[in-house]
């Protein structure tokens, strides 16, 4: 496993019990050896689940099997079980039996409908998912089930991750606690739509399956959507939110509520670039002054994918040439004329034109920080939006170069 990304946070938070929910762990030995590579999350009966997932057109089965339960609405408690190691994409019908069998298995283990067994694949794409290596761990896992066994769960669906995700906030509604707490992996092939991640929320909060669904679709475009490392989408997206009711505080478009929840889908998916694979850099683009916000995103994108940007970033070269460059090639409305550029507090360019006050060295200096944020103006109206990225290294390309090896 690669060194620990030296952006990953001090350390892991420690988590709230979730009412509602249990956890499970166990080694099934899918691809790797001697850790854990399986996660078994059980919701008690009542519980609702909301998901988004790839949009990908080569999703695998996992995806397109959950995409085809989640609209229910079930009275039967649910499950979600995880493996590492293999994506069981691109694996044709083999793939869809995959999912069949452990649905069938975990149905049949926890008395659950299969269709209330969401599962999902995150690893090598295109081998065959030995799916008996996990339903013989069923016994195992259903044996081990614990309402503390979530930061576990983190690390056992983690890939090249080099440390486990999660977040976690607390609010009173009315005197009573409601908790929120997720999980999450990915490290690369991420790019928004979703990224190349796996995200697993709970909530003892009791809110109707659909406000629920609304909630997380609006939430994800503003956190997960708007992340990238290396711009390419995964074939197994997948975010699943679960709330149990288990505090029975109703939160149905309960503001405070939804910021909490933002706030932790939000650290879940700065994470998730804090661990892109080999970097260095935490980098925020933020993009005002566009004629539209959809074009401030696709300025914000151009020059966060752009590997002339990236490569800059880990080379701590402040070349803002290669900003302007992103900027033109987006294909959204630009004035050369009118765009402005700052490095944090730094005015660099404006009006077109390398700033007066701006010198080289004070670009050198701020490149050097592990914290940096591109801010640019297009000059053309109100349009706003900002992605959060990181640099690209000689990590990057060793980690890719030798992943199935």
């Amino acid at each position: 496993m690669p060194p620990r990304s030296p952006l990953a946070p001090a350390e892991f938070p420690a988590l709230p019990i979730i009412g509602g929910v249990r956890f499970a762990i166990a080694e099934a030995g899918v691809r790797y050896k001697g850790r854990p590579d399986v996660m078994l999350a059980l919701l008690d009966p009542g519980s609702v689940v909301a998901g988004v997932f790839t949009r990908s057109a080569t999703r695998s089965a996992n995806v397109l099997d959950c995409q085809a339960k989640i609209g229910a609405d079930s009275a039967a408690g649910a499950a979600i079980i995880v493996n590492s190691g293999n994506s069981n994409a691109f694996t044709g019908r083999a793939g869809e039996g995959s999912v069949a069998a452990i649905c069938a298995a975990v149905a049949e283990r926890t008395g659950l409908p299969a269709a209330r067994v969401f599962t999902s694949s995150t690893g090598v794409i295109g081998e065959r998912l030995p799916h008996d290596r996990i339903t013989a761990k069923l016994d195992e896992l259903h044996a081990a089930l614990s309402p503390e066994g979530m930061a576990d769960a983190a690390r056992a669906i983690m890939t090249t991750d080099t440390f486990p995700k999660a977040a976690t906030a607390e609010i009173e509604v009315d005197g009573k606690t409601v908790r929120i707490a997720g999980i999450a992996k990915g490290s690369g092939m991420i790019a928004p739509d979703m990224a190349t991640m796996l995200v697993y929320i709970f909530t003892d909060a009791r809110i109707p399956r659909a406000e629920l669904q609304s909630m997380v679709s609006e939430l994800n475009d503003k956190t997960f959507n708007n992340i990238t490392v290396d711009s390419d989408t995964s074939t197994s997206d997948t975010l699943l939110m679960a709330a149990t009711g288990a505090s029975g505080v109703d939160v149905t478009w309960n503001a405070e509520f939804t910021q909490a929840l933002y706030g932790v889908m939000l650290d879940l998916a700065h994470q998730v670039v804090r661990d892109g694979e080999g970097a260095t850099k935490f980098v925020t683009v933020h993009v005002s002054g566009a004629a539209s916000e959809s074009d401030a995103r696709t300025h914000a994108l151009a020059i966060a994918n752009s590997p002339l940007v990236k490569t800059a970033l880990a080379g701590e070269d402040p070349n803002w040439g290669r900003i302007v460059m992103a900027v033109g090639k987006s294909g959204a409305a630009a004035d050369r004329d009118l765009l402005s550029i700052r490095f944090g507090d730094i005015t660099v360019a404006e009006k077109g034109w390398v700033a007066e006050s701006y010198r080289e060295e004070q670009g050198a200096t701020y490149f050097k920080g592990q914290e940096i944020d591109i801010n640019v103006d297009i000059g053309l109206g109100q349009g706003q939006a900002t992605v959060w990225t990181c640099d690209l290294t000689h990590g990057y390309i060793q980690i890719n170069a030798d992943y199935r090896s």
